[in-house]
């Protein structure tokens, strides 16, 4: 009896995990059904070029795409550097004390920590205490602090799995510590490293909590963005859009439209993502 629960219990393991793949899968296909459904109508040419008219009840997503843009950029240049470096001392230099070990149970704390918390502290760190008021930068440099626990926490994972056989022929041959972590670690660890930043930015390129009180603007006509001044963002039009706009109804063809154009953005950077990893592992077997 015992011989024959053992074989079942793998199959059972097996069958529950496919029929809650499968529930996930099913529910997720039913949502992109419903907004590529509903959206597909809207998308043309000029729905993605032009400005939003009239309240946002006509014209295009220009302003909220170039706003998106230039928010992944600035929350890009805070966070990758930092984030890489940060790692890079924890994994390569610092010593496993019990500091480093608080650091490091900090750091995964702060992943999980939900992104509204993210937006307040913004609000009162750089809109309030260093004065940059609600613009692109505050949201940027909030966003950058969401996405460091995350970018750390994979650049760690990847330095980790380069073997220390690596590390000491390159010490062996006469290169200093600092020269075979660039020569040598890096380059093999680039693969994952690049594949979570990729995936953390498309992450936060999705946000909305975070820039809701650190610079996200309703309506803005023109497509200049500048560093100091509000923006527009395509996760929080798509937010006033669904629930705060005075014509819900009016607006709801270009919400599923804008939900359309957020979803294929997403996709392409982590499609990006992994083509970056298949790429890098084909050069590494070759």
């Amino acid at each position: 009896m015992q011989h024959k629960l053992k074989k079942l219990t793998p199959l059972i393991e097996w069958g529950t995990l496919l029929l809650c793949t499968g529930l996930v899968c099913f529910f997720l296909m039913v949502i992109l059904y419903d907004i590529f459904s509903k959206g597909i109508s809207v998308i043309s040419w000029d729905f993605i070029s032009q400005l939003p008219t009239d309240g946002m009840t006509k014209g295009g997503i220009l302003t909220p795409i170039i706003g998106t843009i230039a928010l992944t950029l600035i929350t890009a240049l805070f966070s990758i550097p930092f984030g890489i470096c940060c790692a890079i001392y924890l994994n390569e230099y610092a010593e496993n004390t019990w500091l480093t070990k608080t650091i490091r149970a900090s750091i995964r704390n702060l992943s999980g920590v939900p992104s509204i918390i993210y937006g307040l502290f913004g609000l009162a760190l750089f809109v309030q205490a260093l004065h940059f008021g609600t613009s692109t930068l505050s949201a940027g440099l909030t966003l950058g602090l969401l996405s460091l626990p995350y970018i750390i926490t994979t650049t760690e994972e990847a330095l980790l799995r380069i073997p220390a056989s690596m590390r000491e022929a390159a010490l062996g041959v006469g290169a200093t510590k600092f020269e075979s972590i660039k020569d040598v670690v890096l380059p093999s660890s680039m693969p994952g490293i690049l594949t979570g930043v990729v995936l953390t930015l498309s992450r936060a390129a999705g946000e909305t909590a975070p820039i809701l009180f650190t610079g996200a603007a309703f309506y803005i006509t023109n497509a200049w963005i500048s560093p100091n001044q509000e923006f527009m963002a395509l996760p929080y039009h798509l937010y006033m859009l669904s629930t705060q706009h005075q014509s819900i109804e009016e607006v709801r063809p270009i919400a599923y439209g804008t939900a359309l154009v957020l979803i294929v953005v997403v996709f392409l950077m982590n499609l990006g993502a992994f083509y970056i990893r298949q790429k890098y592992r084909k050069e590494e077997m070759n």
